[in-house]
């Protein structure tokens, strides 16, 4: 049996709801996965350190403040910067279909809008990280 997926998942900006991305840690936790919870207020430059640091498989992020494109653009420099653009990418929230492919163009792997069955999130994790 080898190592479990480690997976981060972190709340950036000033978003202070973080039941969605609880539920989503908990679920991978459950689903077998190795799960870092930063907390809500994150900055990019935590999360790329942390991510960094951990030495994760993937990184999550959970948005419902509508910030996600200029958040992601700032974390795609810094994860570049530190060779983690390499890493899977995923982010869930509140995310509108026509922002999907914006997010896609700047880096992110997967997109979950709020909603999403977790044994789709679990599923794509486990397909996408060898």
């Amino acid at each position: 049996m080898g190592r479990k997926i480690k997976v981060l998942i972190a709340k950036p900006g000033l978003d202070g709801h973080d039941v969605g991305a609880k539920v989503v840690v908990r679920a991978l936790a459950d689903a077998g996965f190795e799960v870092l919870y930063t907390g809500l207020h994150q900055t990019p430059e935590t999360i790329a350190a942390e991510a960094r640091d951990e030495d994760v498989d993937v990184i999550g992020l959970s948005i419902l403040s509508g910030s996600h494109i200029p958040l992601c653009r700032k974390l795609k420099e810094l994860l570049a910067g530190d060779g983690l653009d390499e890493k899977l990418w995923i982010v869930g929230g509140n995310i509108p279909a026509q922002d999907r492919e914006a997010l896609n163009e700047i880096g992110v792997d997967g997109v979950f809008p709020t909603g999403t069955d977790l044994d789709e999130i679990a599923n794509f994790i486990r397909e996408k990280v060898a």
